[in-house]
C-alpha cells in the first residue's frame, strides 16, 4: 500500500511541477534551463511510473530487493529531479553536480526489479 501511495503522490507532484514549468517558468527562464527543467520532469514521471510496477511486485514477493528498489527510485527522483528543478529556479549550475547521484540510484533500482526473484 505505501508504494501506490508513493507513486500516487509522485505522480500528482510531476503533473503539478509539469504543469509550473509550462506555464510559470516558460518566460522566465532561458530556453536551456527550461529543457533542464522538462528533463527533470520527465524523468520524475517515469520513475514515478515505475513505483507503480514496485507496488504490484511487492504484492508478488517479499523480496528485499523490490523494497530496495522503490526506495532508489524515490531518492533517484528527489537527487535527479530534484537538482534539476533547484538548478532551473536559481540559476545555480552547481546544483547538476548532484544529478549523477539520482541517475545512479535510478540504475540501482532498475538492477535490483531485474535481479528480484519474482517469476513472470
Amino acid at each position: 500500500m505505501i508504494w501506490i501511495k508513493a507513486a500516487s503522490f509522485l505522480m500528482f507532484l510531476g503533473v503539478a511541477l509539469g504543469a509550473f514549468g509550462a506555464h510559470a517558468l516558460k518566460d522566465k527562464v532561458e530556453p536551456y534551463l527550461l529543457e533542464v527543467y522538462k528533463t527533470g520532469v520527465l524523468y520524475h514521471m517515469l520513475h514515478a511510473l515505475g513505483l507503480f510496477a514496485v507496488a504490484w511486485m511487492s504484492s508478488l514477493s517479499q523480496d528485499p530487493k523490490i523494497q530496495w528498489a522503490g526506495i532508489l527510485l524515490i531518492a533517484g527522483i528527489i537527487f535527479f529531479s530534484g537538482s534539476l528543478y533547484v538548478m532551473t529556479l536559481t540559476g545555480i549550475r552547481v546544483f547538476g553536480a548532484v544529478t549523477p547521484i539520482g541517475g545512479l540510484c535510478f540504475l540501482a533500482a532498475w538492477m535490483l526489479i531485474f535481479a528480484s526473484r519474482i517469476k513472470f
